[in-house]
């Protein structure tokens, strides 16, 4: 690992250690988290997503989240950016992580880790597109077009 050599100190205290570290030498990394928030509506399984109104991939439909604050936890970020970008609020047990993702270049801005929750809802309030997101609304989930396009048979799950 970048750095490491520099890093033991065996007879050292853990504040002499710290007092020399120097997180600048490792390249920087963002932390966020997006959450997939489904629910029922007029029968059909929908998933919340939001139009992102800057760049990159504007004008792109996209999970509501973002940036984890450097005083935040990740379930607390994941509300915040929920509620922020959609109006809609939910309590933190109705969250569940999901999955991280964190393959290099998956953002053009730098290198970045989300950690993806999942949320179901039976809110009936409509969302609304605020901060980053131009627009927010629940998409039905058409499940057999996903196991069409994602199945065995297409190289898929």
């Amino acid at each position: 690992m970048q750095g490491d050599d520099d890093l033991s100190d065996a007879d050292g205290t853990e504040a002499e250690f710290l007092a020399r570290y120097d997180p600048s030498r490792f390249p920087p990394i963002g932390v966020t988290a997006d959450v997939v928030l489904l629910t029922v509506r007029h029968g059909r399984l929908c998933v919340l997503l939001v139009e992102r109104a800057n760049h990159p991939h504007r004008g792109r439909w996209a999970l509501p989240g973002g940036f984890v604050e450097i005083d935040e936890d990740l379930e607390t970020a994941a509300q915040r950016e929920l509620a922020e970008e959609t109006g809609v609020a939910i309590e933190a047990n109705w969250l569940e992580q999901l999955r991280s993702y964190g393959r290099p270049g998956r953002d053009p801005r730098m290198r970045i880790v989300t950690v993806a929750y999942l949320a179901f809802t039976n809110a009936t309030q409509e969302p609304v597109g605020s901060d980053d997101a131009r627009t927010a609304r629940f998409f039905a989930v058409d499940v057999d077009e996903y196991t069409e396009r994602t199945g065995p048979e297409a190289g898929g799950p």
